[in-house]
């Protein structure tokens, strides 16, 4: 901790970090896919009775939401949000708290985000807001299904502004990015079926190709975002999976593809959506097939609330110094379910930065992501007093 900014450091008590780091590591070693999250949601539950933080509600199955009574009874409602969910992704980092479910790993950092938001509940605890603050420790955010269970559930009724907090391996620890505006992107998917006429690959003229309309489409939708949607603003449109036929010499009677859409506005989401149906409507028309077009919707574009972001930019300077808020140097077009929380509240999701000297600079998703532990504290603090922050602006 010596480290850190005195800010930070005096929050906490003998043992406090050794605490959060021995949870952290205990969620680490012991990671679990969405929906399935029972051990997480009892270590967590734990957690929180440790830091006298006692009621607690189960919500969506495998999350839990706890109260933290504030100085005034009719104060406003702040939540501060951490998810809990972990990868399909089998380690490779060196550490002796790996983990112990082989091919699962939290390689997004949801054991810290978990962790620092039963951290700053701790803090909060101790010293609370105006009014009552809700730690909420959301599953299935990898799927991007817990955000909307939480909120589905009522738990959340009432409550003005929600934070959250995200590792940022392109930061030093110390850093953070809140900005105003667009902070991640929606994420869409696809998946289209070609139907033609199949037949003997030796005599095209007696079929309705699909391969050939599958291939046009993917060139097709690539022009989307080069030649139609403003070059301003950023998206994404890729194909990743393309299936057809099953031998050489065959024409077969169907072509599919799937892929994600991703945008940072809802504006160009639906832009986005709209012309890969159309775009692959028109091929099938053009090369005589038709075409069954079936969108998914994900997670919406993640935008952070103006008022809400300066809460969380003015906070980060009085605790880690006038240099510590930085902007985000290019577009995120990663998802994040934290964006249904912005729907319906003021929002603002922060980027900690856990890189520091001697560290893997592994990204997220990896199996070899390694974050420095003391950004726990940072964020621990960074979000209770954001939640103090909201809460008397909000009581005004």
């Amino acid at each position: 901790m010596s480290q850190l900014p005195v800010g930070i450091t005096k929050q906490f008590r003998d043992g406090d970090r050794e605490f959060l780091v021995a949870l952290r590591r205990a969620l680490h070693q012991h990671p679990e896919l969405s929906w399935k999250e029972t051990e997480t949601q009892a270590r967590l539950r734990d957690a929180l009775v440790r830091c006298d933080i006692t009621d607690i509600t189960e919500v969506a199955g495998t999350g839990l939401v706890a109260r933290i009574p504030g100085h005034s009874a009719n104060g406003p409602i702040v939540a501060v949000r951490g998810d809990i969910d972990a990868l399909p992704i089998t380690e490779a980092t060196k550490h002796d708290f790996v983990s112990k479910n082989v091919g699962v790993m939290h390689a997004c950092g949801h054991d810290m985000h978990a962790t620092w938001a039963v951290g700053a509940g701790m803090l909060l605890a101790r010293d609370p807001a105006v009014g009552e603050v809700r730690i909420v420790l959301q599953p299935a955010e990898e799927v991007g299904e817990g955000a909307p269970k939480v909120l589905e559930s009522g738990l959340l009724d009432g409550v003005q502004a929600i934070f959250g907090a995200h590792v940022d391996w392109r930061y030093p620890l110390g850093q953070v990015v809140a900005d105003a505006g667009p902070l991640a992107a929606s994420t869409d998917t696809f998946e289209i079926h070609f139907h033609g006429r199949g037949g003997h690959g030796a005599r095209p003229q007696d079929t309705i190709d699909p391969v050939i309309a599958l291939a046009a489409f993917v060139m097709e939708a690539q022009t989307i975002v080069s030649r139609i949607l403003d070059p301003a603003l950023p998206g994404v449109v890729t194909v990743g999976v393309l299936h057809a036929g099953s031998a050489a010499n065959v024409i077969p009677e169907s072509s599919r593809c799937a892929g994600t859409i991703r945008a940072t506005t809802p504006e160009t989401r639906t832009l986005l959506c709209t012309e890969v149906a159309r775009i692959a409507n028109a091929v099938a028309t053009l090369h005589r097939c038709t075409a069954t077009v079936a969108l998914r919707e994900g997670t919406p574009p993640l935008i952070n609330a103006p008022r809400a972001a300066q809460w969380a930019q003015d906070t980060a300077r009085t605790l880690l110094g006038e240099d510590s808020v930085r902007q985000l140097a290019v577009a995120n077009m990663g998802g994040e379910d934290f964006a249904f929380y912005a729907e319906k509240m003021e929002g603002c999701f922060i980027r900690v930065g856990t890189w520091s000297d001697g560290r893997s600079q592994a990204g997220v998703h990896t199996p070899f992501f390694d974050p420095d532990e003391d950004a726990l504290l940072v964020a621990s603090v960074l979000l209770a007093e954001c939640a103090r922050t909201a809460s008397a602006a909000l009581r005004r």
